[in-house]
């Protein structure tokens, strides 16, 4: 070929590139409880471009924790466009945008004005746990678990049994929200006059993404407030009734694969669809393809979740592990069943504050420098323990130190109690769940340190797949974004593209780590109790 004829061949190539339409984009958002996070994605499922920001707590009174929702608002925006420029793609490159959120924490505002009332109450926040006592030990509870516990003798309804063992408890939105219609008066001014709106954050972002011209929430989020009926799938008249929040202030509920609207074009240039809306963990579940009955993923995050698939039928629990809506997209509905604990990754920052190390990184090689933590224990209850022992008023602590107990020592002990924490849920997951568990599949930052991964892999008897990339909540949402708009064909080719890096295999029989978790469990029962107050 000549080089006049070569010339030519590069100028049609040119042309044809020219021509051709420009690459399409999802972008899956993670307001979680440290970190909010934008990624953005390919059709392969691979990071073009990332940003994220730290989420700042607010701790007004010993026990409550709080959001700056015009500070998250800012950092959601920022993350957004800095997450674009990180890819080198234009926005209106992006063809859909999904947001998954730390669940059950929420705000009210006014229905005319869009100003919120009041700070993000989060779902770690205790100002309500009082309230939670006097209701769960009430003569109202009491005469519901009897009423329904006699009513299901005689009709076997899955409902009714599910409510004889229901219970309030801090994590849940419900006696939250009470607590904030009883004790803020322009709340209580604003439902009298129906001029308040209730939303968990992934509402409000809707809200303020459409300037208001949105306001809803999805099935998997609805279902993590505590008062949702997903037997009837809505908000539940006897819970609401019971402790007075009115169903007016409450959102509509959609499928959490839907077109909520289109974001406003002053805010990015372009009106990108916002088509999926999902709770963080249910966004993870998505995210790690467990598409099937008996697919478990374990998240260590914030806080440690464990999810197990349930099918299409939600299961009755005995207050343990919670029935959820995983997701639901069209006829397809997928429940799970949750059990959890409140600080995972809170406990190895908390070390990283007093110097135990200066990364978390280093705390793996910390832990294995050591044949064992030399009888030293820790309690992770910064907000309290959470099933099977529910106590709010359990205080973190150390346990059985001594002079020789060192830095090592106490960073070990913290890593092992993460593990006891996981084999405890797992333990209950296998008592409470009828279902043969298939595969069990980790995300979340602390899914990264190889000792925690092979002693919980070791305690529960079971391999454990760790994947190439642990934000998950970011890549669910982004997967059921990519669903609603046809950037993704269906699950199955979702499944292809996840990558698996590393499977735990167990290598020491639970035995050797008997004695160990049995004084564990001693020095948690001797943390109980330790608040009169929380």
């Amino acid at each position: 070929m000549s080089g006049q004829q070569e010339r030519a061949e590069q100028q049609r190539e040119e042309r044809s590139a020219s021509a051709s339409p420009p690459s399409r984009f999802v972008l899956g958002l993670d307001v979680g409880s440290t970190v909010i996070r934008c990624h953005v994605y390919d059709q392969t499922a691979r990071v073009r471009g990332s940003s994220a920001q730290k989420v700042e707590n607010v701790y007004p009174q010993p026990g409550w924790v709080e959001i700056d929702p015009d500070s998250l608002w800012a950092q959601f925006v920022a993350v957004i466009k800095d997450a674009v420029k990180a890819a080198g793609v234009q926005m209106k490159q992006i063809v859909g945008l999904g947001i998954s959120t730390q669940r059950a924490t929420f705000i009210t505002w006014n229905k005319k004005t869009g100003h919120h009332f009041h700070n993000f109450i989060s779902w770690q926040d205790l100002r309500a746990a009082e309230l939670v006592k006097s209701w769960n030990n009430s003569l109202i509870m009491k005469l519901l678990h009897g009423t329904t516990r006699v009513l299901h003798f005689f009709s076997r309804s899955k409902v009714m049994l599910t409510v004889s063992r229901f219970n309030f408890s801090t994590q849940h939105a419900t006696l939250r929200l009470t607590w904030i219609l009883q004790n803020l008066s322009e709340v209580k001014r604003a439902v009298e006059e129906d001029n308040c709106c209730f939303g968990t954050i992934d509402t409000w972002l809707l809200y303020k993404l459409t300037k208001g011209s949105s306001y809803a929430t999805d099935y998997s989020n609805a279902s993590t407030t505590g008062f949702f009926d997903p037997y009837a799938m809505r908000w539940s008249r006897l819970i609401t009734t019971m402790v007075s929040i009115p169903l007016s202030i409450l959102p509509p509920v959609k499928d959490t694969s839907y077109n909520f609207g289109s974001v406003d074009e002053k805010i990015f240039g372009v009106p990108i669809p916002v088509v999926a809306l999902v709770g963080d963990q249910q966004s993870a579940m998505f995210g790690e393809c467990c598409f099937e009955t008996g697919d478990v993923k374990l998240t260590m995050g914030t806080g440690t979740f464990l999810d197990i698939n349930t099918g299409k039928n939600l299961q009755h629990v005995n207050g343990g592990f919670y029935p959820l809506i995983g997701w639901k997209i069209g006829q397809e509905l997928v429940c799970l069943a949750e059990g959890n604990a409140g600080d995972t990754g809170t406990a190895i920052m908390w070390a990283q504050k007093l110097d135990l190390f200066t990364d978390a990184a280093e705390t793996e090689k910390m832990a294995l420098s050591l044949e064992d933590s030399e009888g030293v224990y820790f309690v992770p209850s910064f907000s309290g323990l959470q099933a099977p022992l529910n106590d709010p008023c359990a205080c973190a602590s150390f346990m059985g130190l001594k002079h020789s107990t060192n830095k090592y020592h106490l960073v070990r002990a913290i890593l092992e109690s993460i593990a006891f924490r996981n084999k405890q849920l797992y333990d209950m997951l296998q008592r409470e769940i009828q279902i043969p568990v298939t595969n069990i599949r980790a995300d979340g930052g602390v899914c990264n340190n190889a000792f925690v991964m092979q002693m919980t892999s070791d305690l529960i008897n079971e391999k454990i797949d760790r994947p190439a990339h642990f934000d998950m909540s970011c890549l669910g949402a982004a997967s059921l974004a990519g669903l609603a708009v046809g950037f993704w064909a269906d699950k199955e080719e979702l499944q292809k593209l996840r990558q698996s890096e590393m499977v735990f295999k167990p290598q020491k029989k639970w035995q050797e780590y008997e004695v160990n978790m049995e004084n564990w469990v001693k020095a948690v029962k001797r943390s109980m109790n330790w608040y009169n107050k929380t």
